[in-house]
């Protein structure tokens, strides 16, 4: 439904790697991973690699090790017939400020991307790239580019002035025709691709796909617009008919980006190797997790399963291995016992069963958590007649509980208690709670004490423009304040004009609190 149903093509990205799902209907005649060509297949690759950028032996692997970049090849009816379409599907990288090196392979991405590009643009086929460039283009693509030092000197910025054909974006911004005319033939330096977002909406301000997570900045819509789907003019201006974002669909970071195009797509009638189709993971069979730990031979792995097994179990090769039994004709001859072997597993038998009758004697689990009574036992001269000789005659006696051990005293006690529970429950009643009235007592000072000792996070102070608690952060970035706490606005992050969004309150949590 929607924007999708006329689309062939589903592409997402994940952490360092990206997937472009297609429809049966349009099945690439080719793919390939990477920039480079270093890790496509012989025969089967798109091709067209130009002439690529100095580089050393090391940095070409180096570039698509990361999964960054997956190309397919597509055949398509258009309105002068038969053409392809190449669609390159890239995350490129981010230019971490605490690794300088970072920021220098991500130019030669950049670099490698156009000329890979460029390369097969020039053997005929048309090009789209698209996905994550992690770079705003214009200022009206960042949410507060005047906080931003030196927003046009930005490298990467100024490779996409100088990929992209020139586009209209400074209009937004207050810049003249004339004007507008010079920075696109100044900014543009011939670039063979457009940003088809812009070439239908060249003045929709606050249209971001990226927004933190970290600080809720996507509530006050303070985010870039580092997604794009760029394609040749050619393609743009002959197919194109609809471009937009998605910034209602949650679930990520990002929003998605989508595009239409009036083609009729030619569906391979095979799927590439590269296919996930062809991966031993989607092949149909599924995989026993036995199978991970067994060697198992080829002609074992594509056999059957035995009639004889029940379902769910183990092959009879995997047994075999597993087991390791001595075969004499056709009988498998099982090793007999020793003697010394029958006398250590009858002695463990004998363990585990005392351990058991150890067991079932602690009673159930509820029997933890009811509370213990001390009921005191009675003196002789208390008890019945009756009582008392039984008592006296019984090996439970007085002087034979001082003799015995202490936990065949503890028995005893028990015992006797159980005996005299029916006559004595108004006195082990009253007890029980004087017993209870105790701990309760004693509770107090114990509470105060860990109080004291473990005290909670403190109380957050109220932000003063928004007059509401704030939360709690603790610094972890290396320095001399790592490990600190402060207490800053609950408020999402937005522009300083929006008062909905995160004021400027910093307080440091004292250490002594």
């Amino acid at each position: 439904t929607g924007p999708y149903s006329t689309c062939a093509l589903f592409l997402t990205i994940g952490y360092s790697g990206v997937a472009t799902y297609c429809k049966d209907t349009a099945t690439p005649f080719l793919a390939e991973e990477g920039l480079t060509g270093l890790l496509a297949n012989q025969g089967e690759a798109v091709g067209c690699y130009g002439v690529q950028v100095e580089l050393s032996s090391e940095e070409p692997l180096a570039l698509d090790n990361e999964g960054r970049a997956v190309i397919t090849q597509h055949h398509f009816i258009g309105k002068d017939g038969p053409q392809k379409l190449t669609v390159i599907n890239v995350y490129c990288p981010r230019a971490d400020p605490d690794k300088p090196e970072r920021k220098q392979y991500k130019l030669q991405f950049y670099q490698l991307l156009q000329c890979r590009a460029e390369a097969i643009l020039s053997s005929g086929s048309h090009v789209i790239v698209l996905g994550d460039v992690n770079t705003s283009h214009r200022p009206i693509d960042h949410c507060d580019p005047d906080d931003v030092d030196n927003f046009e000197d930005n490298p990467g910025r100024k490779w996409l002035d100088h990929f992209l054909f020139g586009t209209a974006e400074k209009t937004e911004n207050g810049n003249t025709e004339d004007e507008l005319t010079d920075i696109s033939q100044k900014s543009a330096s011939g670039g063979k691709f457009v940003d088809s977002f812009r070439h239908f909406h060249p003045k929709c301000s606050n249209a971001f796909t990226c927004w933190s997570t970290l600080t809720g900045a996507r509530q006050t819509n303070y985010g870039t617009r580092i997604d794009y789907i760029l394609a040749d003019h050619c393609l743009v201006k002959s197919a194109f008919f609809g471009v937009d974002i998605m910034p209602e669909v949650e679930g990520s970071d990002h929003c998605p980006v989508w595009a239409q195009l009036s083609c009729t797509l030619r569906s391979s009638p095979k799927c590439p190797p590269m296919c996930t189709r062809h991966m031993p993971e989607f092949t149909g069979r599924q995989q026993k997790l036995s199978r991970f730990f067994v060697k198992v031979s080829e002609k074992e792995r594509f056999s059957k399963v035995s009639e004889e097994s029940l379902p769910g179990s183990q092959d009879s090769g995997e047994i075999r291995e597993n087991l390791n039994p001595v075969v004499q004709g056709n009988s498998v001859a099982k090793k007999r016992p020793t003697c010394r072997e029958k006398d250590a597993n009858a002695s463990k038998a004998k363990r585990s069963n005392q351990m058991k009758t150890e067991g079932n004697a602690k009673g159930s689990l509820l029997a933890f958590f009811k509370p213990k009574q001390t009921p005191s036992i009675p003196s002789i001269g208390n008890l019945s007649p009756k009582q008392t000789k039984s008592s006296e005659d019984s090996p439970g006696s007085e002087s034979d509980v001082r003799s015995c051990p202490s936990d065949v005293q503890t028995e005893t006690n028990l015992s006797l208690v159980t005996e005299m529970e029916t006559e004595n429950q108004d006195e082990v009643e009253g007890e029980s709670t004087s017993i209870v009235k105790s701990k309760d007592c004693k509770k107090g000072p114990c509470t105060g004490f860990w109080k004291a000792v473990l005290h909670g996070p403190p109380q957050p102070p109220l932000c003063k423009s928004h007059n509401e608690p704030c939360v709690l952060r603790t610094v972890k970035k290396a320095g001399p304040n790592l490990g600190r706490q402060f207490f800053v606005c609950a408020c999402p992050q937005g522009h300083a004009s929006n008062p909905q969004a995160r004021c400027n309150f910093f307080a440091w949590v004292d250490k002594g609190k």
